[in-house]
């Protein structure tokens, strides 16, 4: 019976692992999706004449960084 309680907890160990790295690959997403909406609003309001430049450098800044940490999986949907 031990040797059964063992496998069963390995195998919720590995089930609650899988499920912590897809709440973090979804929340990573989420964060790029934020930010590059952002990037578009920036953009959208310089070409509009409501914005400043620096605005949307800082916004782009901020997306590459995400991209460094993360990748860019969230922009192929």
């Amino acid at each position: 019976m031990p040797g059964f309680l063992d496998r069963a907890k390995e195998q919720a160990q590995s089930a609650l692992t899988q499920g912590k790295q897809k709440v973090d690959e979804v929340q990573q997403q989420r964060a790029g999706n934020d930010l590059l909406k952002k990037l578009g609003a920036a953009y959208y309001a310089e070409r509009r004449g409501s914005g400043t430049a620096e605005a949307t450098q800082q916004a782009l800044s901020a997306l590459e960084a995400h991209i460094a940490t993360h990748g860019d999986s969230f922009l192929r949907g």
